[in-house]
């Protein structure tokens, strides 16, 4: 790995901050112990603090990663073209609530696709944890969109409280979940927690409670074996519940979900023995995931499989999953390739061709990255005709 830039003073002043509040709560805690799903959670989102939650760049090349909206719009095209056939049997009351709004190009090409496929929702929520990310998201979207399309945009604190119809869309949502980490340890499910090392942090393993235990336990009925000792990886027993809160009152419509990860018997492989935890600072990936607290992102991989039953479990239809590859190829991503070609300025034209690449090539994000879906008295249609894996789960 190379060595990580260090942030500046200002930077480092926050991540002190944060560090100080971590500690604190670790003094407080029963063993001067906290779970590392906790470490994460404050990490990532304590209020004003976490790096979901402050004012640092994030997205782009000034920021620590590149999203698949942020590279262009070829990407919110094509999830245009997936969801508007649901939006238009949903009719004039269809909600969008997209989880986590990046800096607001997933929306603007998104609206402005709908209303060109005439199927524009009533209401376009956005569940936004940062007030700077929210001030970003709405300076872009007043300054992008039409004063009509613009006022059917919204900010939330938390999913709808109301019944709805509509469409929930989150990319690298999951991923960002603050996840338990467990530990076999002569046999026994440990789980991993976070002391105090002087003034750094460091990674423990104590014995699971038995909501954790019980998990572990049944992910190995799962997966027909048991785990060796020393095995350390991620699991996620609150994906359910998790499901069942976005989704709230959702009574028809769709879920979209798209991320990195592997189906379950992937995920948990043997040579995986230290599960997927990683960090991204700077561009850079690394796995110091207790270094400067507040100012890196923070990272688990999906067990899709996991997600596939939760869905299911909170009374939706599973639609399809396949990668991200495939699922562009399959909504659109021929007429946005023609429309490339068609470009005049040969600049803009490389650099959408470039975003194509990207997108799609194996390489690159084609195949990391997968999607699923899910829909409730409503069909998808075409959406995941292309490459099908669902096989693999």
């Amino acid at each position: 790995m190379n060595a990580l830039p260090t942030p500046d003073a200002d930077a480092l002043a926050h991540s002190h901050r944060l560090a100080a509040h971590l500690r604190a709560e670790i003094d407080a805690a029963e063993g001067q112990a906290i779970p590392f799903s906790r470490f994460m959670e404050l990490a990532l989102y304590a209020p004003g603090l976490g790096y979901y939650s402050a004012g640092a760049t994030k997205f782009g090349e000034a920021g620590d990663f590149i999203t698949a909206p942020e590279l262009g719009p070829v990407f919110a095209a094509c999830v245009a073209e997936a969801v508007a056939p649901v939006l238009q049997q949903l009719g004039e009351e269809a909600r969008f609530l997209e989880l986590g709004g990046g800096t607001g190009a997933f929306a603007e090409v998104v609206l402005k696709r709908l209303t060109e496929l005439d199927a524009l929702p009533e209401r376009y929520a956005i569940l936004e944890p940062s007030a700077q990310l929210r001030e970003r998201q709405r300076e872009r979207l007043q300054a992008a969109l039409p004063p009509l399309h613009f006022e059917l945009v919204e900010w939330l604190d938390a999913p709808f409280g109301d019944d709805w119809d509509g469409v929930l869309f989150a990319n690298e949502v999951i991923d960002a979940l603050p996840t338990p980490r467990f530990a076999i340890v002569d046999g026994e499910v440990h789980e991993e927690l976070v002391v105090r090392d002087g003034g750094d942090f460091a990674r423990i393993t104590r014995p699971a409670d038995a909501f954790l235990g019980n998990a572990v336990r049944q992910l190995e009925q799962r997966l027909g074996r048991r785990f060796p000792d020393g095995y350390r990886s991620e699991l996620l027993p609150q994906l359910p519940y998790w499901i069942q809160a976005v989704s709230g009152g959702m009574r028809r419509g769709a879920m979209l979900f798209v991320d990195y990860g592997h189906p379950r018997a992937e995920f948990y492989q043997a040579e995986r023995s230290d599960g997927t935890l990683r960090a991204f600072y700077r561009q850079q990936m690394h796995h110091d995931v207790l270094r400067w607290p507040g100012l890196q992102d923070i990272t688990a991989s999906v067990d899709f499989t996991a997600l596939a039953e939760a869905g299911v479990g909170a009374g939706f239809d599973f639609a399809g999953y396949c990668t991200q590859s495939s699922f562009l190829m399959g909504n659109g991503l021929a007429g946005v390739l023609g429309r490339i070609e068609r470009i005049a300025d040969e600049t803009e034209r490389l650099r959408r061709t470039e975003e194509v690449k990207k997108l799609t090539l194996p390489s690159a994000m084609g195949e990391r990255f997968q999607v699923m879906g899910f829909q409730k008295d409503v069909e998808f249609g075409t959406a995941f005709l292309a490459g099908d894996l669902s096989f693999r789960l």
